[in-house]
């Protein structure tokens, strides 16, 4: 029998994120880890923007109150061998998570890593884009304003409830202009809007059933009617229709359809990544065509 097999299984513990920069990083990479564990319960202990001895010695006293395994983003030589020699000493796992990473590119590319915290924090242009992307995407959010739609990267476009608004925030994290245009019933789609060249058009769609429940779930939300049953906007056989609409309208232009369905936004917002990368190219390959 393996170690392995022989070792009691622990679901509740405490689990500390200690970084020198925001520590966003080390969250995304410590859930995605933990994704992969059935029934674990971790209470996060998150300490960010450790960068003196000072620092770091709280964030050791709260591992030897509670101990538990430490995840860390430290590129600091002295902080990364203190924290070490305190989990060696408590008898906790202490993972240095990026630095695998780190390594195999460092071999890669034949350079070493710059060894400064919060890199990829620096306000460089890539920090203002995102800016800009993120006050494109709240500009142009819900069909609110036309004019000047030609400067998105992605149009986002779907019946309500489809998770327009926050794919689109996703995406200018990554400094995506997203905008979003609702399909409203009895209200035409722009055709103009159709003819733009640059963004990439993509129908979101869901089922039914599911639109039902998010739709009631948001009028109980925001509203005390007494008449909320009988609104059409609930209607399963108005919602049928709607997307019958909607995918007729994403056939008719040939835009590649995405179902939100069984999809965390994230997921959503990896696809149309892949999709605007490939929009991209096709692009690229036009203009390279004329200019040739």
């Amino acid at each position: 029998m393996s170690v392995l097999n022989e070792k009691q299984p622990i679901h509740n513990f405490n689990l500390y994120l200690v970084s020198d920069a925001t520590g966003t990083t080390l969250q995304g990479l410590a859930r995605a880890a933990l994704s992969q564990f059935e029934g674990v319960n971790p209470s996060e202990r998150f300490w960010p923007m450790i960068r003196s001895e000072v620092q770091l010695d709280r964030a050791i006293s709260d591992i030897k109150k509670t101990p538990g395994p430490v995840l860390f983003t430290l590129v600091d030589k002295k902080l990364r061998r203190k924290l070490q020699a305190a989990c060696a000493d408590l008898g906790v796992p202490c993972m240095p998570i990026l630095d695998p990473i780190l390594r195999s590119m460092s071999s890669y590319l034949g350079l070493p890593s710059k060894g400064i915290p919060g890199l990829q924090h620096a306000l460089d242009d890539a920090y203002f884009q995102r800016i800009d992307a993120v006050d494109f995407a709240l500009a142009f959010d819900d069909g609110q304003h036309l004019e000047g739609l030609e400067e998105a990267d992605v149009i986002l476009v779907g019946v309500s409830r489809t998770s327009k608004t926050p794919t689109c925030i996703f995406l200018a994290r990554r400094g995506i202009k997203a905008a979003n245009i609702p399909l409203v019933p009895f209200v035409p789609f722009p055709e103009e809007i159709a003819e733009l060249k640059k963004p990439l058009f993509i129908g979101l769609t869901e089922s039914p059933k599911r639109l039902e429940n998010l739709r009631r779930s948001r009028l109980q939300a925001d509203s005390d009617s007494k008449h909320i049953n009988e609104n059409d906007y609930l209607d399963l056989e108005h919602i049928e229709e709607e997307i019958r609409k909607a995918r007729r309208l994403f056939s008719k232009y040939k835009w590649p359809v995405i179902d939100v369905t069984r999809k965390s936004v994230e997921e959503t917002t990896a696809e149309i990544y892949a999709l605007l990368q490939r929009h991209k190219g096709r692009m690229k390959k036009r203009e390279q065509a004329s200019e040739g």
